[in-house]
């Protein structure tokens, strides 16, 4: 597991996280929500006391236990399932950061639940992640998370508990006396390659895999960001494209593990911007279900690739944070299908009205889930000038 000084380090990267992720400076007074699952409490009280001793103001919640999140879906009745807590609204509306410290006790436990239940749950909640993203647009809000070592998830990830730990250790740098400058030094490496991506006029970008062929257009005012602080690891480069122009097949060989439920072989069919076609080897009414929730959760929300010279990370560790991040042999790039990220628009977020979003192309969703594909590929930038400039290759960029 990890040590006294492996967790003092991990709340220094996470308050980096923190802090980096948002535009506008945190201040005095500022209201820090700290979410954590059981196995991680030991993390949160060391960030509770670095909150309190930095002058703001921290909130504590638990997440539900397996057995409440399984009572919740079973049991809840149609009011029941998108109840919301009096005042819970007014908190979003108030609070100036997020860390949500990410331990779960099981990962499958919800695989008996009805999927429709667990989208039109997280229907109801969208508001309140509108509201996260609207106050981070007008720099009032940042966010970050992490993951913390449990059983469940070694046992999924088929290792060891303290060789699951070692993976997190290696990955987040918290076997160096300060971690927080290494992250400083890939902060600053990877912002050469982001304005390298950047400078490029763009009408599509070709992956092509042994099982992927994908076209996917990033569309009018959009950047390449990433390495943001928002998540602890975070080594992927990321742009939320224009929907509309998605073509072709993309193909998870990672298996993901979501809302308490497994999926594994993803295949998806994209035409003219929407999934026609949805497989997988196992998962797949889940799947099914979860891309219905609502019209936008069939499309694409972003489009990400990892460089393995960043990444340390080279083991399956059933964990989204994590395997979107591989580094491996090849690297990896993910798709997510369902909501956009509008901090990947040119300019200024806060001009981006509903209206301007979807003239844009931006994808809007309760759904946002990451897809992982690790192997071997090429990715080629199709210019608007007509040449074809390679961008990605054998888990590199090729800046």
């Amino acid at each position: 597991m990890l040590t006294g000084i492996q967790l003092e380090r991990y709340a220094d990267v996470l308050l980096w996280g923190l802090k980096t992720a948002r535009t506008k400076a945190f201040k005095k007074n500022d209201i820090i929500l700290i979410r954590y699952h059981m196995p991680a409490v030991r993390l949160a009280e060391i960030l509770f006391e670095r909150i309190l001793d930095m002058g703001m103001n921290p909130i504590q919640r638990m997440d539900l236990t397996p057995s409440m999140e399984f009572s919740f879906y079973d049991k809840s009745d149609d009011r029941q399932l998108v109840f919301q807590a009096p005042g819970e609204e007014m908190l979003y509306e108030r609070l100036n950061g997020s860390i949500f410290l990410h331990a779960p006790e099981s990962i499958t436990h919800l695989s008996g639940v009805n999927p429709q239940k667990i989208g039109r749950a997280a229907v109801s909640r969208k508001h309140l992640r509108d509201i996260f993203t609207r106050r981070e647009e007008q720099g009032l809000f940042g966010w970050t998370l992490c993951s913390y070592p449990t059983e469940e998830q070694a046992r999924h990830a088929d290792l060891a508990l303290n060789a699951y730990a070692g993976q997190i250790v290696r990955a987040c740098f918290l076997n160096k006396k300060s971690p927080v400058e290494e992250w400083n030094t890939i902060f600053k490496q990877a912002a050469s390659i982001k304005k390298w991506l950047n400078s490029m006029d763009v009408k599509h970008y070709h992956v092509e895999s042994a099982h992927v062929d994908l076209e996917i257009t990033p569309g009018d005012m959009r950047k390449w960001i990433g390495i943001s602080g928002h998540n602890i690891p975070s080594f992927e480069l990321f742009i939320s494209p224009d929907w509309r122009g998605t073509r072709g097949v993309y193909y998870a060989d990672q298996p993901s593990y979501r809302s308490g439920n497994y999926v594994e072989g993803v295949h998806l069919t994209f035409h003219k911007g929407r999934t026609v076609e949805i497989k997988a080897a196992a998962g797949e009414d889940f799947l099914i279900q979860q891309l219905s929730m609502d019209k936008g959760a069939n499309r694409l929300g972003e489009f990400s690739l990892t460089d393995k010279r960043f990444s340390k990370i080279d083991r399956f560790m059933a964990n989204t944070l994590f395997d979107e991040n591989f580094g491996g042999k090849f690297g990896n790039c993910h798709i997510a299908v369902g909501s956009s990220y509008s901090d990947t628009y040119k300019n200024n977020p806060m001009e981006l009205t509903r209206e301007l979003k979807e003239k844009l192309g931006f994808n809007d969703s309760a759904l946002h889930w990451d897809l992982v594909n690790t192997e071997k590929k090429r990715v080629s930038a199709h210019l608007k000038d007509g040449r074809i400039s390679p961008i990605y290759e054998n888990g590199k960029f090729l800046y």
